[in-house]
Parts: structure tokens; C-alpha cells; sequence
């Protein structure tokens, strides 16, 4: 039996300044700024729950909402949805906070998927995730569905073979 690990035990939160030279000429941060922020928190949030070496495997469904300006304050939440064999989701949100006016949206959200590895390099094994929240439940589950089409979209998985995917659209 799979050692089990909540996936709250997986949670990070990691805060940054907006600075000049992470702006475009906008005075917004730039989106590829805001990828490798969320890149990060997700790696600790995945080597948290794994107790492993991790590397990126793939990333979707990134949405950018708003922009983040210059002197907002960024903070991205990261938590393992589900775990795999050796493979993790996690979901990240950002919110920008702009201190002076007490405003606070959220304004990017994105899927991330890791791959935990050993010393050489090869995939490991990582423990299950168990969801305890409504909200993490709500994640877990549909963690499947977005992990077979990462794996169809790849052509890594044929779509007929895509159980989750034939449930969504009744497809026989």
C-alpha cells in the first residue's frame, strides 16, 4: 500500500514585490516573470508532498485574469490536487495586492503538473493524496479528467482510451 499524505501537508505560499525590472514597458509584470514564479511555488509545493527531487513535466491552463502593476505585492498559493504514480498536480492561484489602496484581487491561476525523481534522474514513486476539504475534494477529483487530457493533447494517450474524458461527453 501507496503511503498517504494529506495534501494540505503540500501547501505553500510565497509572496513577492513587483519591482522595475521584473515590468514590461506597461509598468505590469511581465508574463514570463509570473511563469517562473508560479513554476516555483508549485516545485516546493510538489517536493513537499514527495520528499523528492522534482522537475516540470508540463503546464495548463493558465489564465491571466489582470494585470499586476508595479509595487504590488504578488502572492501565489500552491497545493498538490493529486497524486499519481511518480507524477503530481498542482493548482496555483496568484493574487496581487496593491498596499497603499487595501485592494486585493486574484489574478492568475494555473495547473502545473511534477514528476518526482530519483538521484539519477529516473521517475519514483510518491505518496497518494488525500483531500480533506470540500475544496481539495473538488480538485482531486477532477485532477483525472485534466491529467487524461494533458496525456491525449500529448499523444501520450489515444482518445478512445480516455475514460474521464468519454464520461464528460457521454461518448460510447
Amino acid at each position: 500500500m501507496r503511503k498517504q499524505k494529506s495534501v494540505a501537508e503540500s501547501f505553500v505560499i510565497m509572496t513577492e514585490l513587483v519591482l522595475p525590472n521584473d515590468t514590461n514597458t506597461l509598468n505590469n509584470l511581465m508574463g514570463g516573470r509570473m511563469m517562473h514564479l508560479m513554476d516555483i511555488a508549485a516545485a516546493i509545493s510538489a517536493q513537499k508532498h514527495s520528499n523528492r527531487i522534482v522537475v516540470t513535466a508540463s503546464v495548463d491552463n493558465v489564465s491571466f485574469r489582470d494585470s499586476i502593476r508595479l509595487g504590488n505585492v504578488v502572492t501565489l498559493q500552491a497545493q498538490v490536487t493529486r497524486a499519481f504514480n511518480s507524477s503530481m498536480e498542482v493548482h496555483i492561484d496568484v493574487w496581487a495586492e496593491d498596499i497603499p489602496s487595501g485592494t486585493k484581487m486574484k489574478t492568475n491561476e494555473a495547473f502545473f503538473t511534477f514528476v518526482a525523481v530519483d538521484q539519477a534522474g529516473r521517475p519514483i514513486d510518491v505518496p497518494e493524496a488525500v483531500p480533506e476539504t470540500e475544496e481539495e475534494i473538488r480538485l482531486y477529483e477532477g485532477a483525472l479528467r485534466r491529467r487524461q487530457l494533458r496525456l491525449v493533447l500529448a499523444g501520450r494517450m489515444k482518445p478512445t482510451e480516455a475514460q474521464e474524458l468519454k464520461a464528460i461527453f457521454a461518448l460510447e
